[in-house]
């Protein structure tokens, strides 16, 4: 029998990244201890545990991208990289004592609602539980994303993901085609192409880049905020406020971009002088429709004479690597910088509702939440980091503590209500919640920029980006609204019969 074959607690919380580790601190501090955080790893971290790729770091500012209630004073840099973000998440985790609570090598294989007992059955790498409520933290940025390309299989040399370094591979020398022009891309080829001896970069669709404002933050500065711990706070105010005037630009008044693209072309054209080159990283779509990328080594690297920018990757002829625009390149080691599962969430695989459909089957249309956080049909399950809740120039961790506003105001409610019970977001909520984003969405630069990228789904649906400021979310976030909800009691908690409750008259 595995070890917690007939645990029950009252919340279960996956995952152990930003949103896991937040919503066990936010459990902690309702007075919360009967909760367990299941972590398919041997660590904490989330998506900055498996993403070490060299020159990963964050495109947020540090003070910004960390809890409110857990403030850094040694942030060594105003754009921390991936070990420091690391670091902070294991301090964090110490500071607030969860260790205790966390269950590391326990990957959920399935969670399947009982509509009798009102609670999950979970089934786990390392053993079986129950939960009254789970809390899912998988992330947006956890399972990553590898193109189906002909002849991939091949291919005689290395392969692997950005999100699954092979750090016992030495590139130092080696022909390597990176594949990808995104987030990951734009910091690995500055870091890997003074190693390679050529480096092939495929391009399926070139990318806005602006320069990277980094730099170290002082001893004085560090001392400052240890001191005087409202500067770092004053620090961080400032930086979401800023944020908060230019999500305007992406929403509302998306004219005022034009003016950023004309610094990103400046950029460009500072650090590529070959006119065929700039010809080909000059996107064809608005800024703003596609992440900004930030990054001051990105073009000058793009211009070292080892590297080549070529078409998408169309197929692997063995150890030769051909582009959509006929381009062929022999190499020793192919690199994907592809992005994640982002609108497909794979955990929706495995939960399995009051209906006996999975998330994913009730997704297949596109995945919506009311609020971010409840779908229809999945009663005492809430998501952070849910459909419509990521951000495209801000900090997630504003929107992820407000999400767990919610969820405490959700386990308040259920105490309110008393026994066992459960809520389960009703269709009309869900739906007329999503029919206001969706209207929202509308004029976004996201969905009227004229590309095509990993915010939308299949169907073409946005359904990664909140439309809005991040004030107004926690505005709609601060609590549960139980008209929203449908009210599920277990039998033995339902009232008996009355002449009163069945309409029978005498």
């Amino acid at each position: 029998m595995a070890e917690h074959e007939h645990e029950h607690v009252r919340v279960a919380v996956v995952g152990s990244g930003f949103g896991g580790l937040g919503a066990a601190v936010r459990l902690r501090r309702e007075g919360i201890t009967d909760f367990v955080v299941l972590e398919r790893a041997g660590s904490v971290g989330g998506t900055w545990r498996d993403n070490s790729y060299p020159g990963c770091a964050c495109d947020v500012p540090s003070h910004l991208y960390s809890f409110s209630f857990a403030p850094n004073p040694e942030w060594p840099r105003s754009f921390s990289g991936q070990e420091h973000i690391r670091a902070y998440l294991e301090h964090v985790t110490d500071l607030f004592g969860l260790r205790p609570h966390i269950r590391f090598d326990s990957e959920v294989k399935r969670m399947a609602w009982d509509a009798e007992r009102l609670r999950w059955d979970i089934e786990t790498s390392s053993g079986n539980l129950s939960a009254d409520v789970v809390v899912s933290a998988t992330g947006a940025l956890s399972e990553p994303r590898l193109p189906d390309v002909p002849g991939l299989d091949t291919f005689p040399g290395k392969v692997f993901h950005s999100a699954r370094w092979d750090h016992d591979y030495d590139l130092r020398g080696k022909r390597v085609a990176m594949i990808g022009t995104g987030a990951s891309a734009i910091q690995i080829v500055p870091s890997i192409q003074p190693l390679v001896s050529r480096l092939t970069l495929f391009q399926r669709t070139p990318a806005w880049v602006l320069p990277r404002a980094d730099r170290r933050i002082s001893a004085a500065e560090r001392a400052l905020h240890r001191t005087l711990p409202f500067t770092t706070k004053l620090r961080r105010g400032l930086l979401w406020g800023i944020r908060e005037l230019e999500i305007q630009a992406f929403t509302k008044h998306t004219g005022e971009l034009r003016l950023v693209g004309q610094l990103a072309k400046r950029t460009m054209a500072r650090a590529v002088k070959d006119p065929a080159l700039r010809a080909k990283l000059t996107p064809d779509y608005r800024i703003g429709c596609k992440r900004i990328l930030l990054s001051s080594t990105y073009y000058p690297a793009l211009a070292r004479p080892n590297v080549d920018v070529v078409g998408a990757l169309s197929e692997v002829r063995g150890s030769t690597v051909v582009a959509a625009d006929g381009t062929e390149a022999e190499v020793d080691a192919i690199v994907f910088g592809t992005g994640f599962h982002v609108t497909d969430m794979p955990i929706a695989e495995r939960v399995v509702g009051a209906d006996g459909r999975t998330l994913a089957e009730a997704w297949a249309g596109g995945m919506q939440a009311l609020r971010g956080a409840s779908a229809a049909g999945f009663p005492n399950w809430m998501t952070v980091v849910g459909p419509n809740t990521g951000l495209a120039n801000s900090s997630m961790i504003y929107m992820i503590e407000s999400q767990l506003n919610y969820l405490a105001d959700y386990l308040r409610q259920l105490d309110v209500l008393g026994g066992r019970v459960a809520l389960d977001a009703r269709p009309s909520a869900v739906r007329a919640w999503n029919h206001q984003v969706q209207e929202r969405m509308k004029r976004t630069v996201w969905n009227t920029g004229g590309c095509v990228s990993w915010y939308l789904d299949a169907n073409g649906r946005n359904t990664t980006i909140w439309p809005g400021r991040t004030a107004e979310f926690r505005r709609e976030t601060r609590r549960v609204d139980l008209a929203e909800y449908a009210v599920l009691r277990a039998a033995s908690d339902r009232p008996r019969p009355t002449r009163e409750n069945t309409g029978v008259t005498a």
